[in-house]
């Protein structure tokens, strides 16, 4: 035999959603406008990556001094790069050349990202100056340019 469903269950919440429609119906489109809200605000913080290349010094105590360095980057150096808004900033390296991918907002400015991070700390303007030291730059740089930014010419994406 088939149970029937309660009338009394059906009529309490006909009940309740008739004496709380407007409140469930502001509370709705409130929650609806924070999803919106959040929405636009993931899409005004998106990155973009950004990939430079420098070549170390044709000197092998030097090159290791200067990955010494990078096993333990000085905590100024670190919090000027939020203090910039840095996202994520990652070396590579391959013999003598430094490959290093920077994440930052889509609409940075990276000279003044740079200035920020410099006027943290007279440390920040110390450890440039200490790893330029180490640093020469790539074929085809202007004189006294060291880093180069990279030209991406392919993506592979899997979403």
């Amino acid at each position: 035999m088939i149970k029937q469903f309660p009338n009394t269950l059906i009529s309490s919440n006909t009940t309740f959603l008739k004496a709380n429609f407007r409140r469930l119906l502001l509370a709705g489109f409130l929650f609806c406008m924070a999803m919106q809200g959040c929405q636009k605000a993931a899409e005004q913080t998106k990155n973009k990556e950004l990939v430079f290349v420098v070549n170390l010094v044709d000197d092998e105590k030097k090159v290791q001094e200067y990955l010494n360095y990078h096993k333990k980057i000085w905590p100024e150096v670190e919090a000027g790069f939020k203090k910039a808004g840095y996202k994520k900033i990652t070396l590579y390296r391959f013999n003598k050349s430094i490959v290093m991918i920077v994440t930052v907002p889509e609409n940075a400015d990276l000279n003044r990202m740079g200035q920020v991070a410099e006027s943290y700390s007279e440390k920040c303007k110390a450890w440039n100056a200490l790893m330029s030291k180490y640093q020469v730059g790539v074929t085809g740089v202007a004189p006294g340019q060291k880093w180069a930014q990279t030209e991406e010419i392919y993506s592979f994406i899997n979403p």
